[in-house]
């Protein structure tokens, strides 16, 4: 029993990196920590470069640049209210999974914070992918509060896949 992980490859090195099975580590570990089914939800992660990113971030955010990664969510979870626990969704079935969202990596920004934090880029991707679920799943990190709630999360997530806090 796994959740369904549909990853769009646009960029050849992120299936060097093995893309998919990063994804799939992440999104696992993240339902888990959540107590959510697993085979009851689906997200689409893209792998992509810079340039492309950029267009997305511009389109979607207004900013003509590159960033590491960007989520779409397919339902608003976020709280009424900061500080609070976003909502939970709804529950999908093994042969209709509910679509929690789709996220973008950027290779170039991604792989240039690895280097620069001294992280090997598939655990730096790996968290990536669990913030980008996070942001799916209602979280957020603009408030204080939340985002202390969310990186705590993000930190559990990792640890229970063996990966050290990125913070």
């Amino acid at each position: 029993m796994e959740p369904l992980v549909d990853c769009v490859i646009e960029d050849a090195r992120w299936g060097d990196l093995g893309l998919e099975a990063l994804a799939l580590r992440a999104v696992t570990a993240t339902l888990m920590a959540l107590e959510l089914a697993l085979d009851q939800y689906t997200l689409c992660v893209m792998g992509c470069d810079d340039a492309r990113i950029s267009t997305l971030n511009a389109q979607f955010r207004g900013k003509p640049v590159p960033t590491n990664v960007l989520s779409w969510p397919a339902e608003d979870l976020s709280p009424d209210a900061p500080g609070e626990e976003p909502y939970l969704p709804g529950e999908g079935t093994p042969e209709d999974p509910l679509t929690l969202g789709d996220i973008a990596l950027a290779y170039e920004t991604c792989t240039r914070e690895a280097i620069e934090g001294e992280k090997a880029l598939a655990d730096h991707t790996t968290h990536l992918i669990v913030h980008g679920l996070l942001h799916c799943l209602g979280y957020d990190h603009i408030d204080d509060d939340d985002a202390a709630r969310m990186e705590m999360l993000e930190v559990q997530i990792l640890a229970s896949i063996g990966l050290s806090d990125p913070y």
